[in-house]
């Protein structure tokens, strides 16, 4: 009884999904009334988790996601007011439902960024269901294999109780990671899996094996360019590149949503037929492997192709009993999955998480990546990671394949630490908007001049922000940073109270911002 904060820090594969169950059981056996949170990252692992839910405690758990419909939302909020929801599994807005008698939330793949939000109220879920629970003086356990550097400073100061799970159960043991160093052996021109990783993709098909091929990039092809006169397709009133969707044979913006029928001249010149797709996405890749090996069942498991529960549910229970022999995804699939006959994970590129200021990149590509790596051998079957790179030696690459997390963890803090950055300070950014170039340059300038002084503040900008322009609108950024003793917050109210800004000019600030863009 009582608030308590937990990391429950185990391998992939260990077990953390049983653990945190009997965590559960053990709740509502203490107190017949009370009602756990489950949250997630994602909505696909909501699907998928829904059904251990049920077979372990006899009833499907309430879910809270942005997939159901306005009735079911409805029906979940009720259920959960009136304690009648005793388990409610969902995203992080699941956090501010009027639970009648909160006792456990369970945050799983704590370190996933997209506990973050950053449209609107910015806040970090998992920071606000540790808050939340000290508020209901409930418990909390973070789950993960990859914990965040946050995280772990928090349960090494003894603000969290550690809990390790650091093997695999019975004959399952950690897959074998190799670097395939793409300098060495890159692929074939216009093609982009290696000689090695293409052998391993036969043989795993030989041996009645499974296989995964991870690229974090939808589509077929993340830039469409005119071969005549080098026109990039962009977003109208966006500095994005359409992505190609040759499936669905439109170009469409991952960020604002925008679409189009991917047209058969160029909008620039005119030429017919001169827009080519440039480098790989998921659709691409696919079709490379379709050429290499006809005679395999060939999947693509990314937002575009599990667009609600039922298609990710096919997907995922496919996979799980044979159906498919090659599954082709993005992030989607580095989450939670467990299958059982999936023995070879490939990374078809490695680097394209470390690229951009994101202080946080290198820990990310760690993260994503040894997720990835562990769906493979979870059974009695070994597993073995092949992972291409054009930088074998980035520490993130060569504690992947040590399997050495706590190392990198080591270089991560010790370069933060050096550098005064999160945990060991703090930052806030202020993104501004406006109509016009001219516009947000002079509320740059006019805010600038309005920053209050403060001891050990440092202010950085203005900045163009990397995604300049976004639905018509000009962008700008400040980074402020500060010792972790300094209330960042209060200055940054103070500085907001000193601005008065032209009506069609917007800011806004994020507190210990995760996207830089």
């Amino acid at each position: 009884g009582g608030f308590a904060a937990f990391l429950l820090d185990g391998v992939t594969g260990s077990g953390k999904t049983e653990v945190y169950f009997e965590a559960i059981a053990e709740a509502l056996r203490v107190d017949p009334q009370a009602q756990v949170l489950v949250m997630l990252p994602e909505i696909a692992l909501t699907q998928a988790i829904l059904s251990r839910f049920e077979a372990r405690f006899g009833a499907a758990p309430a879910p809270w996601h942005s997939g159901l419909s306005d009735k079911e939302r409805r029906r979940t909020w009720r259920e959960a007011a009136h304690g009648r929801a005793r388990i409610v599994i969902g995203a992080r807005s699941a956090l501010f439902l009027p639970y009648a008698n909160l006792k456990l939330v369970i945050v799983d793949e704590e370190h996933d960024g997209s506990y973050k939000q950053e449209d609107g109220v910015t806040y970090h879920a998992r920071d606000m269901a540790v808050m939340r629970a000290k508020l209901e003086g409930a418990g909390v356990v973070l789950a993960s294999a990859t914990p965040a550097l946050e995280t772990v400073v928090n349960a090494e100061a003894g603000r969290y109780t550690r809990l390790m799970l650091a093997a695999r159960p019975g004959m399952a043991r950690l897959p074998d990671v190799e670097l395939v160093d793409l300098r060495r052996a890159p692929p074939e021109k216009n093609h982009w899996l290696s000689p090695h990783l293409t052998h391993a993709l036969q043989e795993t098909l030989a041996a009645g094996e499974q296989s995964l091929l991870f690229l974090n990039r939808r589509g077929y092809a993340p830039l469409v360019i005119c071969k005549a006169c080098g026109e990039r397709l962009k977003t109208p009133g966006t500095e994005n590149w359409l992505t190609e969707h040759r499936y669905s044979g439109r170009l469409v913006c991952h960020v604002t949503g925008y679409s189009i029928p991917k047209p058969g001249v160029c909008p620039a010149c005119g030429a017919k037929d001169s827009l080519m797709g440039v480098g790989p996405g998921v659709e691409r890749v696919a079709e490379e492997v379709r050429v290499l090996m006809p005679q395999a069942r060939i999947e693509i498991f990314s937002s575009d192709t599990a667009m609600g529960g039922d298609a990710t549910r096919g997907i995922i229970e496919r996979m799980e009993t044979g159906d498919i022999d090659v599954l082709i995804g993005t992030q989607i699939v580095a989450k939670g999955h467990n299958f059982p006959n999936l023995t070879l994970v490939g990374v078809v590129d490695a680097d394209s998480g470390m690229k951009g200021g994101d202080l946080r990149a290198g820990e990310r590509t760690y993260q994503l990546l040894s997720q990835v790596a562990g769906r493979a051998g979870r059974a009695e079957r070994p597993g073995r990671a092949l992972v291409q790179t054009y930088a074998p030696d980035n520490p993130a690459m060569l504690a992947l394949a040590d399997g050495d997390r706590d190392g990198f963890l080591q270089i991560e803090r010790d370069v933060r630490a050096e550098l005064g950055l999160p945990p060991f300070g703090r930052l806030a950014a202020l993104i501004l908007s406006a109509p016009s170039a001219e516009m947000v340059d002079e509320a740059a300038r006019d805010i600038s001049l309005a920053a209050p002084n403060g001891a050990g503040i440092e202010l950085f900008g203005p900045a163009p922000a990397p995604i300049t322009v976004l639905r018509g609108r000009h962008r700008r950024r400040f980074l402020v940073k500060s010792p972790r003793n300094v209330d960042l917050s209060a200055y940054m109210a103070a500085w907001m109270g000193r601005l008065k800004l032209p009506r069609p000019v917007r800011v806004s600030v994020d507190i210990d911002p995760y996207s830089f863009m």
